[in-house]
């Protein structure tokens, strides 16, 4: 992802009333880069954001929770204006 820039990927939640937990797995270089990273509904080519973590470091911790009702969603990983060259990262969408 190029500075500036923000990546989207949809995912659907099956079944209504479970935990769905977001992790950024790894971010870089640096690897101690802080990124923003939420959670939304798909509306075309964008991610009508609904929930948005504070900035986040990649690790092993949860950075958003909640429960979802059944549907599309996407997840957003962006520059909170700290890149300043292009990076790559992982984020893990659980739901149980």
């Amino acid at each position: 992802m190029n500075p500036g820039g923000s990546d989207s990927h949809n995912f659907n939640v099956a079944q209504s009333g479970g935990q769905v937990n977001v992790t950024l797995t790894a971010a870089g270089p640096p690897a101690t880069i802080f990124m923003g990273v939420g959670v939304g509904t798909p509306s075309g080519a964008t991610c009508s954001l609904i929930a948005q973590s504070p900035p986040s470091q990649a690790g092993t911790a949860t950075v958003l929770s909640g429960t979802a009702q059944a549907g599309a969603y996407c997840v957003t990983v962006f520059d909170i204006g700290n890149q300043t060259a292009p990076i790559t990262y992982s984020v893990t969408v659980s739901h149980f």
